[in-house]
């Protein structure tokens, strides 16, 4: 023991472990009323943490080349040593990324996680979902199968919609003029780069979140209750040390994750074609179109919201506006509700209502993402488009005139 003391104390004369310790994690005060909706930011960062450790190995098998990309995911596949594993790993772990985000961004909007103090920690939120995106998006090339170049070249050429400057914004997107081994290899370097970008980004939403403290499920500042409890007298009487309590439970949270995960990764990692596209086990053939190009499914909802605005004199730019604009309203949702309170406990049924139909849209909007383009769907997807977008640019109305229950002085279970 003592030593162990002196090699701490030793560290904390070069480094100050122990102040980062206690102010992170020993010392750091949480709401004494986490639910399960608290599982998904540290749930988060362990699939992040899968995503970058998986990565690095497979892009010590991956060729990033036009003629060899296919092949080598072929070699991993099945020549090297639990390579199959690795590779499944990941691309489950990106569907599990972004299904785990989507459930922390709904946990802040149902809670309201965005409003004051704490709108730069969700506008550093929606940055990061941001870079997900695009790293995945770039992720998917790299297959170099029939969906993947296909979904590229449609994603990429949604660009080219962009007035004046679109015919050189896609050039100089794929290095080329059209998707090439020069568009490959500029992808791998970015994919490989992104997830370390994103890593720096969450530890600042880290920092962040511990400056202004965690919000709860009754949207009530445990900063402002009475002080004194059995940890400190300058704690607030409604928070808990972060540790040991909440990095146990965290630990429960993590293995009920593991159990879905590994059943994903060991029975079904191509989830009946959403996770793995039956086409991208066929090389990419630049000849031959698929029958239904459509991108992965996190990205479908969006997909749905561009093919539902018509096109403008031939152009495709309109609906490439509307794609645009439905993730840069997630930015501006701080000042959007002007709600008296936070908690979806404590507002009425228009709200409640308004977010019932979102989620159910945002869901529909994904299944349609997926579909072909026929006349009814289109029509359903205008509609859900109408209904996305007046979620957003009506909630300051709804918002202010929705009756509101009585917030409790001190945070309830």
């Amino acid at each position: 023991m003592s030593m162990m003391k002196n090699m701490v104390q030793w560290f904390d004369d070069r480094y100050p472990l122990t102040k980062v310790w206690n102010e992170h994690l020993a010392q750091y005060y949480a709401p004494k009323n986490f639910n399960f909706w608290y599982f998904m930011g540290s749930l988060g960062m362990l699939v992040l943490v899968n995503q970058i450790l998986t990565g690095v190995w497979l892009a010590m098998m991956y060729k990033p080349d036009a003629e060899l990309a296919f092949g080598s995911v072929e070699y991993i596949m099945r020549d090297v040593d639990w390579g199959w594993l690795i590779r499944y790993l990941h691309s489950t772990g990106a569907s599990a990324f972004f299904i785990v985000i989507y459930l922390h961004m709904y946990r802040g909007l149902i809670y309201g996680s965005y409003r004051k103090p704490r709108e730069l920690l969700w506008i550093i939120g929606v940055i990061i979902y941001v870079l997900m995106m695009a790293t995945a998006f770039m992720g998917y090339l790299l297959p170099w199968g029939q969906m993947s170049y296909w979904g590229a070249q449609v994603i990429i050429n949604l660009f080219s919609a962009v007035p004046v400057v679109g015919e050189e914004l896609g050039v100089w997107i794929r290095g080329d003029y059209v998707v090439s081994d020069a568009t490959l290899n500029r992808f791998f370097a970015l994919h490989f780069l992104l997830p370390f970008l994103l890593a720096a980004i969450v530890f600042v939403h880290i920092v962040a979140l511990h400056k202004v403290g965690s919000n709860n499920p009754d949207g009530i500042e445990i900063k402002k209750g009475p002080k004194g409890n059995k940890w400190s007298d300058t704690a607030p009487a409604d928070g808990i040390p972060f540790h040991p309590y909440y990095s146990v439970k965290d630990i429960a949270g993590v293995a009920g994750f593991l159990f879905l995960f590994a059943a994903v990764v060991f029975f079904a990692p191509e989830m009946g074609g959403y996770f793995i596209e039956h086409p991208n086990f066929e090389p990419a053939n630049p000849l031959k179109t698929p029958e239904h190009i459509a991108p992965v499914w996190y990205f479908t909802p969006f997909y749905a919201i561009l093919r539902a605005v018509p096109s403008m004199a031939g152009s495709a730019f309109p609906g490439v506006l509307a794609m645009g604009a439905s993730i840069v309203l997630f930015f501006f949702l701080p000042w959007l509700d002007r709600s008296p309170v936070k908690s979806i406990r404590y507002k009425g049924l228009i709200v409640k209502s308004a977010i019932g139909i979102f989620v159910v849209v945002f869901i529909v909007l994904g299944w349609l993402g997926t579909q072909p383009a026929t006349e009814l769907l289109t029509f359903l997807a205008q509609v859900c488009t109408f209904l996305y977008f007046a979620f957003f640019l009506l909630m300051p109305i709804y918002s202010k005139m929705d009756k509101t229950k009585p917030v409790p002085e001190r945070v309830t279970k």
